[in-house]
């Protein structure tokens, strides 16, 4: 996320930047931890940024007060917190996980026999099962299988097992297992795999929050765990030709950084964040750049088209999803991708908009 920002800045500022003005990219890491998270936020109010673009942390609890004080937008997070939809100064690209949970269930519905959902057992990891299971119930499956998992486990191999006890417990359909662990998916993956062949007759399912290609890759491609699995994404594949100008720009600006992967969803979700930037800052034109003028262009009614990779976003009060807790949420599409050779491609042509499933959903 941060080399794709630096590449972005190089490849707009050597076009003659935006109305003749160059932009400048600070990074902050947080390496994980709450209190990092909150000083990056409050070193972002010390230098006065006029937005944060493109971040990813699970401390939005942390990070966003000294935002807020200081009324600075947070653009394009990768959903990875309640907050992300909450905040009035955040300005969300896709539906994080909550999107990609309902239209997982939406779309495996008909074709699974039961389901078990491994989730972590967390404040966070409540709200998964019913947002799975709403996707479920609309398509008229009964409700999935709810197994809780430590998230910082280092080996899942009794959760692995229950949950292909319980997905094979309907001889008659192939059941699925699906694991929502966030970072620690591909650790349960590794235990799955070892107990998984006594169980051949199982489907395997989960979401980009959790898996991407470079995770795929990582894992042995074709010969790994994930091979056939389905995977709910918030955008196109990765071999779709609207991320070429994604691919152009890296070529360009940072064709030797082997950090920055176009199939990587966070630089992806980056790319869509600077997108916004950018559209931004068109409409200000020659007037003043500050966080107060940003958000307010943001929240003037400001609709920012992003080349067919998600729906045309537009940041409203009034829109559909507050009653269900998400009042920030506007990009409810998701795509359905496999895995094929080793390489996500798309299950299915279009996008599955998932407003409605996420209305009904019972969450804590």
């Amino acid at each position: 996320m941060p080399a794709l920002a630096r590449a972005y800045v190089r490849w707009i500022n050597r076009h003659g930047g935006i109305h003749g003005r160059r932009l400048r990219v600070l990074t902050c890491n947080e390496h994980n931890d709450s209190v990092a998270a909150a000083k990056c936020a409050r070193r972002a109010v010390k230098e006065n940024v006029v937005a944060v673009v493109g971040s990813y942390s699970q401390f939005g609890d942390s990070f966003f007060p000294p935002l807020e004080g200081a009324g600075i937008p947070y653009i394009g997070g990768y959903g990875a917190t309640e907050d992300e939809f909450t905040s009035v100064l955040s300005y969300p690209v896709n539906g994080g996980q909550p999107v990609l949970l309902a239209g997982l269930g939406k779309e495996l519905a008909g074709s699974c026999g039961p389901v078990s959902l491994v989730r972590p057992d967390s404040i966070a990891g409540d709200q998964l099962p019913g947002l799975l299971d709403s996707g479920l119930e609309a398509g008229g499956h009964p409700f999935a299988q709810d197994l809780l998992a430590a998230d910082d486990a280092t080996e899942y191999s009794a959760q692995a097992e229950q949950a292909l006890r319980q997905a094979t417990a309907n001889p008659g359909k192939k059941g699925c297992v699906i694991p929502a662990l966030g970072d620690r998916t591909d650790t349960f993956m590794d235990s799955f795999r070892r107990v998984r062949e006594d169980y051949p007759a199982v489907r395997t399912a989960t979401d980009l929050g959790s898996v991407d290609q470079t995770v795929i890759n990582a894992s042995g491609g074709a010969s790994g765990p994930y091979e056939g699995a389905y995977i709910t994404g918030w955008y196109p594949a990765s071999s779709d030709p609207r991320w070429d100008t994604l691919k152009k720009v890296i070529s360009e600006e940072a064709f030797s950084d082997n950090r920055i992967d176009p199939a990587d969803a966070g630089v992806q979700t980056t790319w869509i964040a600077y997108t916004v930037l950018r559209t931004v800052l068109e409409r200000i034109g020659d007037g003043e750049v500050s966080a107060d003028t940003v958000r307010r262009t943001l929240d003037d009614g400001l609709k920012v088209t992003t080349g067919g990779l998600t729906p045309t976003l537009q940041w409203r009060f009034e829109d559909a999803l507050s009653a269900a807790g998400f009042p920030r949420l506007v990009n409810t599409d998701v795509t359905l991708q496999v895995v094929r050779g080793g390489q996500l491609v798309a299950a299915r042509r279009g996008f599955v908009d998932v407003t409605q499933t996420l209305q009904d959903a019972d969450l804590p």
